[in-house]
This record gives C-alpha cells, sequence and structure tokens, in this order.
C-alpha cells in the first residue's frame, strides 16, 4: 500500500509541469495557433523562476516564471500573427534560441556549481481531513499550493470556453477566423492573446519543475515536456478535461520506472525514460488532426 500511495505521490508531481503547458497549449491551439515554441517558453520560465525566487521567494518566482512565459507567447505572437512568418518555424526558432539563452545565462549566474543550494521551494500543503483518505489522500491533498491551482484551472478552463462569450469567440477564431471578424471581435487580437495567455502557463509550468520538483536548474531539464504537451492536446481532443486525463495519462508513464523499482523488477530504468517518448510518437501517429480546430495552423485571413 505505501508503495502505490508514494506511486501516486510521484504521478501527481509528474503531472503537474505537464498539465499546465498542455492547457496552455490547448487555449492556444483553440484559437488556431500551434505553439512549436512551448518547450521555450517552459525552459525560460525555469530558468527565471530560478532566479527571482533565489532572491525574493517561491511566489514571486512562480510569476517570475509565468511573466517570462508571456513575454515569450508575445515575441512569437509579433512574428507568427503580426508579420505572418510560418507558426511551426517561429516556434522553432524560439525554442532553440531559448535553450541556448538559458544555457549562458545560467552559466553566468550560478557559474559551474548549479543553483541547487540556493533555490527555496513550495512547501506542501495539507487539505485537512482530505489528506487521510486511503491510499489517495497525500497523493491529490498534500501537494504545494500550485497543485491545487490546476486542480481549479481545468473546469474554469471548460467554463470559460463553453459558457462565456469571450470563451465562444476563441474557439471560432479557430474554427472559422472569417465568420469571427464579421461578427465584430478581431481574430489577431483573439489569437494573440490566446497564445500569450497559453505561453503563460507554460512558463508557469517551467517554473513548477524548478519550485515543486528539482529544487534547481539545469539546462535542458525540460526535457521535451513541450512537445509531449502538444500530443497530450491530441490525446484530449482540445478539451480541458480530456488534456487533464492525458497528462495524469503521461504522468502515470514517467513515474512508473520508481514504482517497478521500489517492487524490485530488473528491467532497466531507460526503458521507463523512453516510455512517455513512445508514447507521445504512438498518440501522433493514431490521432493525427481528428477532432482538430478547423483552422489550425493556418495564417488568420
Amino acid at each position: 500500500m505505501e508503495v502505490l500511495a508514494g506511486f501516486l505521490e510521484a504521478v501527481v508531481r509528474a503531472t503537474l509541469p505537464l498539465a499546465l503547458a498542455a492547457l496552455g497549449e490547448m487555449l492556444s491551439e483553440r484559437a488556431g495557433f500551434v505553439n512549436v515554441g512551448l518547450e521555450g517558453t517552459m525552459i525560460g520560465g525555469a530558468l527565471a523562476a530560478t532566479v527571482v525566487a533565489t532572491l525574493a521567494g517561491t511566489t514571486t518566482g512562480y510569476v517570475a516564471g509565468a511573466l517570462t512565459g508571456a513575454a515569450v507567447g508575445a515575441l512569437m505572437a509579433a512574428f507568427a500573427i503580426g508579420l505572418r512568418t510560418n507558426q511551426v518555424l517561429t516556434g522553432t526558432a524560439v525554442t532553440g534560441g531559448a535553450l541556448g539563452v538559458t544555457a549562458l545565462l545560467s552559466h553566468a549566474s550560478f557559474g559551474a556549481t548549479g543553483a541547487a543550494l540556493s533555490v527555496p521551494m513550495s512547501t506542501p500543503l495539507a487539505v485537512p481531513l482530505l489528506t487521510g483518505v486511503p491510499l489517495i489522500g497525500r497523493a491529490l491533498f498534500a501537494q504545494p499550493p500550485v497543485t491545487y491551482f490546476v486542480y481549479a484551472l481545468v473546469p474554469v478552463t471548460w467554463w470559460y470556453l463553453t459558457r462565456t462569450a469571450t470563451g465562444l469567440s476563441l474557439r471560432a477564431t479557430g474554427e472559422n477566423p472569417e465568420a469571427v471578424r464579421a461578427s465584430g471581435p478581431s481574430p489577431i487580437r483573439i489569437q494573440a492573446l490566446a497564445l500569450i495567455t497559453g505561453s503563460a502557463l507554460g512558463g508557469l509550468g517551467g517554473a513548477t519543475l524548478v519550485l515543486a520538483q528539482a529544487g534547481t536548474f539545469a539546462e535542458g531539464m525540460t526535457a521535451g515536456r513541450g512537445f509531449i504537451a502538444l500530443a497530450v492536446v491530441a490525446l484530449g481532443r482540445w478539451s480541458p478535461f480530456g488534456v487533464a486525463g492525458a497528462a495524469l495519462l503521461f504522468g502515470a508513464t514517467s513515474s512508473l520506472q520508481y514504482l517497478l523499482q521500489a517492487l524490485g523488477t530488473d528491467v532497466p530504468y531507460q526503458v521507463f525514460l523512453a516510455l512517455p517518448y513512445l508514447l507521445t510518437l504512438g498518440v501522433l501517429a493514431t490521432t493525427g488532426r481528428a477532432g482538430a480546430p478547423a483552422w489550425l495552423g493556418k495564417p488568420l485571413p
């Protein structure tokens, strides 16, 4: 029982940054924009959170991560939406640049020894009574506060997309931007704001990697999570609850190594490290664009 409970705690921790990034990507894609630069927003948010949290505490670090992600999103919006450059190429350039710049800045800020001894981490916030629920209590309700933000974000995002005029306009932008323009709102403004908001969530996901998991910054520590988020959105069929469930599946896959190691299996751990990426390839190969917004990846008219 203790082994299983520990596995569930690891699943929630692994799911958290991926869920934030995937929910942000879902907002962008619902508005018709494929944010391939999500990996760059995550690594940028991770470094910003490391630096700022060291100076001003974890809460400010989370804010810095989100703001850095939003700034990266604004940069992509300026090029891909304002100047109408190719979305995929723009995102790829942003990710490559972010990985290089963060590596340079981390060496300049922390040197060869890194930031492991100086970065504060979020302390778990236990929810009274609920933590006593057998098996799942501590896994779900003894987590850092940002975890509860994600719990609330999923239904709030669903409500926004299905029950508000601005949310419906965002979805319509991803399906038929010409109709949106004819009805009054600006598809350019809607898509840009969706991209910036989604990138802010990606930056927050990167901050979570540092402040709620690793406690340090390392080059390339996002390890492809931004790209995995693209598969999570497709598997979740562009629905907030579906995306959350898909992120949980990927989190369980990446945490499986800890469970099997605790059970004493002889399977090399590298096999389990590869599982999330193999699952990503499988999802992209089998789902394709089924259920995707009709205008996804196309420049606005």
